[in-house]
C-alpha cells in the first residue's frame, strides 16, 4: 500500500538524519576536552619561555596527553564521535606536539634535529588533503591506530625529556626512557604517514 511505502520511507529518513545529527553535533564531551588541549598550546609555551614555570608545564603536558587518550574513550563508549571531533582531535595533537617541540628547544631540553624531524612529516603529507577534496573524501581520513600510537608516545617523551633537562634524581632515569618514547614515537609517526599515503593512493587509484 501506498501509505505504508511512506511510512518506511518516512521512518528510513528519521534514521539517517539521526545518524547525520549525530555526525554534525559540536556540543560534546569529548570536543570539550580537544578544545581544551588547544587552549593549553599557548598556556603551555607561555608557562616554558615566560616565568619558567616547568613544573606547571610538564603537568599540562600530562594532562594534555591524559586527555588525548580520554576523549577517544568517551567519544567510543559515550556514541558521541562527530566530524568536528575527527577535526579537532588530530589538530590539537600536532599544535601541542609543534609547541612543545619548540619550547623544549628554545629550552635546550632536546636536539634540533628532533624538533625538525618530527613535524618534516605533517609538512611532507600537505598535498594529502587537496587530493582528498578533489576525489570527494572528507579534508582528512580517519586517525589510524599507529598514529594514535605514536602520538601517544611523543606525549610521554615530552615531559620526560623536560625532566631530564633539570638537576635531580629523577634526571637520569628520565632520559633514559624519554629517549625511549622519542624514538619509538618518532619511528612510528613516520610509519603512521607511511601507511596514510599508502590509504590515499588506494582512494584515490581510479
Amino acid at each position: 500500500m501506498p501509505w505504508i511505502r511512506l511510512a518506511a520511507r518516512g521512518k528510513g529518513a528519521c534514521r539517517v538524519w539521526g545518524v547525520d545529527a549525530a555526525e554534525d553535533r559540536i556540543y560534546t564531551v569529548p570536543n570539550l576536552l580537544s578544545a581544551l588541549r588547544l587552549l593549553g598550546v599557548p598556556v603551555f609555551l607561555w608557562l616554558v619561555l615566560g616565568p619558567h614555570e616547568d613544573g606547571w608545564a610538564i603537568l599540562l603536558l600530562m594532562l594534555a596527553g591524559f586527555s588525548d587518550w580520554l576523549d577517544g574513550k568517551l567519544a567510543r563508549a559515550w556514541g558521541q564521535t562527530s566530524k568536528l571531533g575527527r577535526l579537532i582531535d588530530p589538530l590539537a595533537d600536532r599544535l601541542y606536539i609543534l609547541a612543545t617541540l619548540v619550547g623544549l628547544v628554545l629550552r635546550d631540553a632536546i636536539p634540533l634535529w628532533l624538533a625538525l624531524v618530527v613535524p618534516l612529516r605533517d609538512v611532507m603529507l600537505l598535498w594529502v588533503p587537496p587530493v582528498l577534496r578533489r576525489h570527494g573524501y572528507g579534508p582528512a581520513l580517519p586517525v589510524h591506530f599507529l598514529g594514535k600510537a605514536a602520538t601517544a608516545a611523543l606525549m610521554y617523551a615530552f615531559p620526560l625529556l623536560f625532566l631530564a633537562s633539570h638537576d635531580g634524581w629523577y634526571a637520569e632515569i628520565s632520559t633514559i626512557f624519554g629517549w625511549a618514547f622519542a624514538i619509538w614515537g618518532t619511528g612510528l609517526y613516520w610509519w603512521a604517514g607511511v601507511l596514510y599515503v599508502v590509504q590515499v593512493r588506494h582512494l584515490t587509484k581510479g
